[in-house]
């Protein structure tokens, strides 16, 4: 007998959500623990990571024009051109910090807990224009983008690592994978509701413009 699930809940509460997602991905605390353990393996390298990512970020103007947007908490000089932007400006070396902690806090984590479901929620919210003045609002296409080329990094650093047996790297490569697709849906369920939000009110604009070209 199939297993009843709230749409309703789905979308107005963040556990049930979480428990749907991870059930249907066969996500488990076994995975929690294979997170745990690629923690030590990746943490010296966590700054060349950041580092590469935002390289590849900085490759394509459409994605380099996003750090003209200034960060929620950094009050520094922010450049009005992307020509003004290096790897090494000040708002660059936060961005780089907050992704740090980022990967830190995610394979350190051992209970996911509402809190930690709540942070992970924020990561994907704050991108759209869902999080009101610490909005960033990046289109959903670059974050697919993104999360696809990090989850690529971290999977080519565990390949390369030699202290580890065959059947432990299975099992964390099955974990991040399933990790970035949890993530993932974080960032859709925000992305989703945004774009329901503009989508009512671009009708309720219509109906009030009786001259609608379109």
């Amino acid at each position: 007998m199939a297993e009843h699930i709230d749409s309703n809940r789905l979308n107005s509460d963040l556990r049930y959500r979480f428990e749907y997602v991870s059930k249907f991905l066969n996500f488990t605390l076994d995975d929690i623990a294979m997170l745990n353990t690629f923690a030590p393996i990746i943490f010296p390298i966590v700054p060349v990571i950041t580092d590469t990512v935002y390289r590849k970020l900085f490759s394509f103007d459409i994605t380099k024009h996003y750090f003209l947007i200034r960060n929620e908490g950094f009050e520094g000089f922010l450049p009005k051109t992307t020509s003004g932007i290096t790897l090494d400006s000040p708002q660059m070396e936060l961005r780089k910090d907050m992704l740090s902690v980022y990967l830190k806090r995610v394979l350190t984590q051992r209970e996911w807990n509402d809190t930690f479901l709540q942070y992970l929620s924020q990561v994907g919210k704050m991108h759209t224009n869902g999080a009101g003045s610490a909005s960033i609002n990046v289109d959903y296409i670059h974050i697919n983008a993104l999360l696809g080329y990090l989850e690529h990094l971290l999977i080519d650093v565990l390949w390369s690592a030699d202290s580890i047996d065959d059947k432990t790297r299975q099992s964390i490569v099955m974990a991040i994978n399933k990790f970035f697709w949890i993530q993932n849906d974080f960032f859709t369920m925000h992305y989703l509701a945004s774009w329901k939000e503009s989508s009512t009110s671009n009708e309720t604009s219509m109906k009030k413009n009786k001259y609608c070209c379109i």
